[in-house]
């Protein structure tokens, strides 16, 4: 009996982008299609797509309008196309329309704080859930800590790490690696520290290629 080959998967995102979302339940998915095969050791890697949003943060629709240069007709396709991506992989994004973007530099103090306890993978789900389903203020400490209490972290100690600047240094530094390396758009999935993935991919893209990888080809 062959056992599970294990590959370490780092999973640079941010809890903003909605692409991430769908990269993640695709990927999990494909994990699990593949779980007598893959075992996966994933590491969640900050990006920050708006790392000078302000604390108010900023409409989506007039955000991405400014960014982008879409029209509104064009985001609109392009969120029912998201929205629709996500439901094949049984994510669910609420109205887009009435959302905020928002600065998630606290966000990945808290994911970077959570990997230690094992919780980290958890944490990330809640986070997306949090602001793409539950149209959350995911820059706001008490969310964040309320988050973190819904996957088993201690809220207390969330909200320790939130008020203090613990772990600003590391996640800075991790931004700053990837960004060396290349990664200037996300979700970017990098296996065993060697083979990308980008973007939101269908779970078969992303099983194919993890098997192909688990495989030595």
């Amino acid at each position: 009996m062959t056992h599970p080959q294990t590959l370490r998967i780092d999973f640079v995102s941010d809890v903003s982008c909605p692409w991430c979302a769908v990269g993640l339940a695709s990927l999990e998915r494909a994990l699990d299609a593949l779980k007598d095969e893959v075992r996966a050791e994933i590491h969640f890697q900050p990006f920050e797509l708006n790392p000078q949003m302000a604390a108010e943060g900023e409409d989506v629709g007039g955000h991405i309008a400014r960014k982008y240069g879409m029209t509104r007709e064009q985001l609109a396709q392009n969120q029912e196309n998201i929205r629709q991506r996500g439901a094949a992989v049984g994510f669910t994004f609420a109205n887009q329309d009435t959302r905020r973007i928002y600065n998630t530099f606290d966000a990945h103090r808290l994911l970077h704080w959570a990997e230690d306890s094992g919780r980290q993978h958890a944490l990330k789900r809640a986070l997306l859930t949090a602001y793409f389903t539950d149209g959350e203020d995911v820059s706001d400490h008490e969310v964040l800590a309320q988050v973190a209490a819904s996957v088993e972290l201690d809220g207390d100690e969330a909200r320790s790490v939130l008020a203090s600047d613990r772990y600003a240094t590391e996640v800075r530094a991790q931004e700053q690696f990837f960004q060396r390396a290349g990664i200037h758009s996300v979700p970017a999935i990098i296996i065993n520290r060697q083979h990308l993935i980008s973007g939101g991919q269908p779970p078969e893209v992303f099983e194919q290629a993890l098997r192909q990888i688990a495989g030595g080809n």
